[in-house]
């Protein structure tokens, strides 16, 4: 059992479900959210800043870190290796952080084998017409990799029944207002009230 008193959500979706989306939103409106950066060997996309959305890294750095056993969890994804500091997510969880991951189906399942009290969260389209509409839409890919996408997402959703949470990212809004509600729903629990404020419980008497 793990007695940090911050949580650790992870959150999988299929790619064009919004995960990243609704994960900034929620960032933006509860300051206790925080994430953990992961590396990866993919090139940065519009925007993105090494060490901001994730550590870009070369295949060579990639598998040092491997070698060193630097990551709670690694896997690859679209042809391209991703993975989680175990270190980095444990100092931020130590100072009272929530710690929130957005990863694939296969890490975050790993993820739970390591910390037990991990909340497991996915993200699902309304349909299938929707999830190609935002893949197109996103303008990233060829539509070779939007196929693959697609293909790779049958396999991703089969798992979510593995996940302790479902949200269906039909409105924008309200899935936000369900993850949210997750997060607020875990700070609740007994185990997790009681690792936050331990000062309270020790006061009043109350033990496990």
């Amino acid at each position: 059992m793990n007695s940090y008193p911050g949580n650790l959500f992870v959150v999988a979706a299929p790619s064009g479900a919004g995960k990243s989306s609704l994960v900034k939103a929620l960032m933006e409106l509860d300051s206790r959210v925080q994430p953990s950066v992961s590396h990866t060997t993919r090139r940065p996309r519009g925007q993105e800043k090494h060490g901001r959305e994730y550590f870009f890294v070369s295949e060579a750095e990639f598998d040092e870190l491997v070698q060193a056993q630097a990551f709670i969890e690694w896997a690859h994804v679209h042809g391209r290796r991703y993975g989680t500091s175990r270190k980095a997510i444990e100092d931020r969880m130590n100072q009272g952080a929530d710690v929130i991951l957005e990863i694939d189906f296969q890490g975050a399942l790993q993820i739970r084998q390591v910390f037990s009290n991990a909340v497991l969260i996915f993200i699902l389209p309304p349909s299938w017409e929707e999830l190609r509409s935002r893949l197109d839409n996103r303008g990233e890919d060829s539509p070779e990799v939007i196929d693959l996408r697609l293909k790779n997402a049958a396999e991703e959703m089969s798992h979510a029944p593995e996940f302790d949470y479902v949200i269906i990212n039909e409105l924008f809004e309200r899935a936000l207002f369900d993850l949210k509600a997750v997060v607020h729903a875990q700070r609740l629990k007994f185990a997790a009230q009681r690792r936050a404020r331990a000062d309270v419980f020790d006061a009043l008497h109350i033990t496990t």
